[in-house]
């Protein structure tokens, strides 16, 4: 098995980052980096382990935004406000360990240093260009169409080559992937099913492999977004 081609880069260089890490934290599965409405004064490095980025919607609904993984950057959504509040929650889904930035360190040497700035708004807009066109597909795919776009970008993030098709490399029960296209657990299990049904998906120890990348892109007019954008990191 291989590695599908054409993986989201970063573009900060995380080493020089670090320089600036106030302290190293171990982290254990299950508990929270930061929860939304939580006092903010610190941006997080993940240096091992993952880590969901989600929302808790007026419904009670819990909506998931992205998994991080090594060298991501979260807590970024404070920086440059005052009084901040940390506006997401921060899971951690796999142990691993993170390094802790100080909010007002990191504005600091973003003031001083024009190629730390230009690299962080840099990547400030692919990330909030990630972000809109997942609320694109959202709002204008319906529960199907969203669920379509989210296997997709999961096949960028997470694809390996197997014989059958594309293997997603990241065990989830099927509410924690409707929670990423905002659908319930039986719209899912329903769609899914479908899917299953029409040879378009097929399961593996509880990994889905995607058989027919190109039917679930036709089906939502995928524009073929570089993988960069369209994700789930």
């Amino acid at each position: 098995m291989s590695q599908t081609a054409n993986k989201p880069t970063h573009s900060i260089e995380i080493k020089e980052l670090l320089n600036f890490a106030d302290r190293h934290i171990q982290t254990k599965k299950g508990s929270y980096i930061f929860q939304e409405g939580m006092e903010a004064n610190e941006l997080y490095i993940i240096l091992s382990g993952k880590i969901q980025i989600s929302k808790i919607t007026a419904e009670g609904r819990e909506l998931t935004f992205r998994i991080c993984g090594k060298n991501e950057i979260i807590g970024e959504l404070t920086l440059f406000t005052n009084c901040p509040k940390y506006l997401l929650n921060a899971l951690v889904i796999d142990a691993g360990e993170i390094a802790v930035v100080k909010k007002e360190v990191l504005e600091r040497e973003i003031f001083k240093n024009s190629r730390l700035a230009y690299e962080f708004m840099k990547w400030m807009s692919d990330h909030f260009r990630k972000t809109q066109t997942k609320f694109r597909d959202l709002v204008l795919n319906g529960k199907k169409g969203a669920l379509f776009s989210t296997l997709i970008r999961m096949t960028n993030s997470y694809g390996v080559n197997v014989d059958e098709g594309i293997l997603i490399d990241l065990p989830l029960t099927n509410q924690e992937l409707g929670n990423f296209c905002g659908t319930s657990r039986e719209s899912t299990n329903r769609i899914l099913g479908e899917l299953k049904k029409d040879d378009i998906i097929a399961s593996l120890n509880g990994k889905i492999i995607v058989k027919n990348l190109q039917y679930l892109k036709n089906e939502i007019g995928c524009e073929n977004c570089p993988a960069v954008y369209c994700s789930i990191e």
